[in-house]
């Protein structure tokens, strides 16, 4: 029997971080390829699933076991149901949250490898520290704890990162953290009360004041009058990604100062140096891979989970968004693709732990098989030159030719960008534009979006590109060349077997592109558009509720142009320019009200109409309508409302205006909710007895709406054009931006709405401000 299979048969090993990219890449290899052993898999409950049904659906049913499922055929439920446990726990946990049963299960183990980690470079610095830092430690005390005194202790496989030696130049050999001459350890205790101390500062600045103030006016500037809820919801998002962003540069900044590229690499140094304190007997293996990519073979190649860390630079720059990143064309890149590092832990685990102690194992690509960074550059320029992407239109992207600038120079570009297209998108949703001028400041958000991610890239990254260390594997090849030739065929370590060119070309780049989703075809799509599935789910013929706003959805007016004809129906000319001139003057006044607050705007622009007769208003109201508003209707959005009521849809508008000023729409809907005001002796008073909803209010009208249809979220069709009818848009399951905003138009972008552009009548009259073209008896609106 082989060494490796002959070692772990019979045995039990733990897996932590089995849900990751490593950890179930490691627990399909040790059922595949080591029958004789049984895996406990780790796994921390989720808020929905428990943590044997995250097993289930995040490990088992990934396509990494296509293969065994495919060997195994029949037998698979049965093997997996034999060989494979879940062990509910978390390692940010002192105790990893252990139950009883957990506590026996992980008793009963023979090899525990921990490879959960907080692999993210951006991670928030008390994050990372808890599950990176602290988390080894938390392991071996586990495994102390449950298997008692005098008990023989598992052998612990800690997984690391060969960027722990990051720090300087030249060879880093197969050495204990604490025997580097060249990195600055700090005391890791000092560092976990440090870290956890920043998050309570960084919280308690963020509730300060000054800071909530200026998170609700960011709120607000991203989504205009949306109703006191969903400000708030927004303003706490804002504060919550702020303490976020302040922890990630924090740990950025500590370790970028100790002499670590981020935040992973030195709380995994300093994991290294707690583990080593805190073991006790517990005997401990390093294992600690460089830059951890897409299968070379195993379970077949190409296999990945997730993106990792070149991927999102590599899509960026086939879109043609990205061409320029730090590095210089003859430095290394470390790469080592996901099978070898599976199967120098296997072999780590196999050979059992070092009698003389703790000790290290890399698996790096960088001194043995070096991938120059100049390579690599030109073998993913010339597959997407041959293998190009295609944009919205069907037309393929041209790459742009890589350049190698410094770190520094990129940056400061990229900052520029970043502050200048913020200024440009800031003033666009100051603007008062509509429809697809607005989708103008739509594209501006996205391209400094695209330069935030170029940006962020460059300072995650870009180190990485620069790196000069070479990571020696001396150890690990010695480890190699004592197996038998059968497991050095099925466990292979040596990233000398790698031919750079075929695996980049062959193996690596087209993954990429299949997990990436991105369009790989010429041509008008085959498949309808995300819109026309839209509009198709829209006007079913299944039952649904057609929910429409007025202004600037279907009609070009507002309540200021309604009141400015009404007022000079029945003035003398110079009367007439006397309340345009008023009016004007009070526009910028206006304007911000309604900003602020729909509806506090609405309650004292009404004011206006005190004392006005109410019976003569009404009978103006339908020729405002003939004279005006129909002039200024949009002719696709009224004939939308009559396709809903020909396929059976209940139809509702919603509006602000009064509701004498939308009678004559009353035939083409089946419920009309409107302001109206109240009335005494035959004049209006200018107060609202029936004010309508506004923000969050219209939220629930439309679901109280479908209730009473029985009908569910799914089967609400909602029309608006501002962020002010945001909460009514998120009530329906089928929203529709019409003629957006800017800031309507932005969040629409984001979140994949349908977006209507109607137009309206053509060849009407234009006049300042909506001046009454007649003139009747009365002489004044007011009494």
């Amino acid at each position: 029997m082989p060494v490796i299979a002959d070692s772990l048969a019979g045995t039990r090993i733990a897996v932590t971080g089995a849900t990751g990219f490593l950890g179930t890449a490691l627990v399909e290899r040790l059922l595949r390829s080591v029958p004789g052993c049984e895996v406990v898999a780790l796994v921390r409950p989720g808020q929905q699933l428990s943590a044997a049904e995250r097993t289930r659906r995040e490990i088992v049913r990934n396509d990494c076991f296509d293969r065994l499922r495919e060997e195994l055929g029949d037998r698979f439920e049965e093997e997996i149901g034999r060989r494979l446990f879940t062990l509910a726990g978390d390692v940010a946990r002192d105790g990893l949250g252990l139950d009883d049963d957990g506590r026996a299960l992980l008793a009963g183990c023979d090899v525990v490898i921990h490879s959960a980690a907080t692999v993210s470079f951006d991670a928030p610095l008390d994050g990372a520290v808890e599950v990176n830092l602290l988390g080894p430690s938390r392991i071996a005390e586990a495994i102390r704890e449950v298997r008692g005194t005098g008990a023989p202790l598992p052998h612990l496989v800690a997984v690391s990162t060969a960027y722990v030696n990051s720090g300087h130049k030249g060879d880093a050999a197969e050495d204990l953290i604490t025997a580097s001459r060249w990195l600055s350890m700090p005391a890791w205790r000092g560092e976990v009360r440090h870290a956890r101390r920043a998050r309570a500062d960084v919280e308690a600045e963020s509730r300060t004041p000054e800071r909530l103030k200026e998170f609700h006016a960011r709120a607000r500037r991203e989504l205009g009058a949306a109703g006191t809820s969903l400000l708030a919801d927004r303003t706490e998002h804002v504060r919550e990604q702020w303490v976020t962003d302040r922890l990630v540069q924090l740990g950025r900044s500590r370790a970028q100062g100790l002499g670590w590229p981020d935040a992973y690499a030195y709380t995994k140094s300093l994991g290294e140096q707690a583990l080593l304190e805190t073991r006790g007997d517990v005997p401990v293996t390093f294992v600690r891979p460089s830059i951890v990519e897409s299968s070379l073979a195993e379970p077949r190649p190409g296999w990945i989970r997730g993106f990792r860390m070149a991927e999102p630079v590599i899509i960026s720059y086939a879109r043609g968004l990205l061409s320029q990143f730090p590095g210089v064309p003859e430095g290394t890149v470390d790469v080592v693709p996901v099978d070898l590092v599976v199967a120098a832990i296997i072999a780590v685990a196999a050979r059992g732990p070092d009698a003389a102690g703790p000790c290290v194992f890399q698996i790096a690509s960088g001194a043995r098989n070096p991938l120059r960074y100049g390579l690599l550059v030109d073998l993913i320029q010339q597959w997407f030159s041959e293998h190009p992407l295609y944009d919205n239109r069907g037309q393929p992207i041209v790459v742009p030719d890589w350049h190698f600038p410094g770190r520094g120079k990129v940056q400061g570009q990229l900052r520029r960008a970043v502050k200048l297209l913020s200024g440009a998108e800031r003033v666009a949703n100051q603007l008062p534009i509509r429809g697809e001028r607005a989708e103008f400041a739509s594209r501006l958000e996205e391209r400094r979006a695209g330069a935030e991610r170029a940006l962020d890239y460059v300072e995650l990254y870009g180190a990485y590109a620069e790196t000069e260390a070479r990571f020696r594997i001396d150890r690990t090849l010695e480890l190699f060349d004592s197996l038998d030739e059968e497991d050095r065929a099925r466990f292979c370590v040596d990233p000398a077997v790698v031919d750079w060119q075929h695996y980049v070309t062959e193996v690596h780049l087209p993954s990429v592109v299949e997990h990436a989703r991105v369009r790989t075809k010429p041509g008008r799509r085959t498949l309808a558009s995300r819109e026309t599935r839209a509009t198709q789910a829209i006007l079913s013929d299944e039952p649904r509720i057609a929910v429409f706003d007025l202004e600037n959805t279907l009609i070009a007016s507002n309540v200021v142009e309604s009141y400015a004809w009404l007022a000079t129906r029945h003035r003398e000319r110079s009367e007439r320019a006397r309340v345009v001139g008023q009016l004007l003057a009070e526009a910028p006044r206006l304007l911000a009200l309604d900003r602020r607050d729909r509806g506090d705007f609405l309650r004292s622009f009404y004011r206006r109409y005190d004392g006005a007769p109410a019976a003569r208003l009404r009978l103006d109201g339908c020729e405002l309508w003939s004279d005006l508003l129909a002039l200024r209707a949009f002719p696709d959005g009224l004939a939308r409302v009559r396709r809903h009521r020909l396929l059976g849809h209940r139809t509702v508008l919603i509006t602000g205006a009064l509701d004498f000023v939308v009678e004559p729409l009353r035939p083409l809907f089946d419920e009309i909710v409107a302001a109206r005001l109240g009335e005494e002796g035959g004049r209006f008073t200018g107060e609202l007895v029936a004010a309508p909803p506004t923000g969050e209010a219209r939220a629930l009208l439309v679901e109280e709406f479908a209730r009473c249809e029985g009908l569910d979220k799914g089967q609400i069709v909602a029309y608006a054009d501002s962020t002010s009818d945001l909460p009514m848009l998120e009530a329906a399951g089928l929203p529709v931006a019409v003629n957006p905003e800017a800031k309507l138009a932005a969040i629409a972008r984001r979140r994949g709405w349908p977006v209507e552009q109607w137009s309206r009548t053509k060849g009407a009259p234009a006049r300042p401000l909506a001046v009454s073209g007649l003139r009747a008896g009365l002489r004044s609106l007011a009494k």
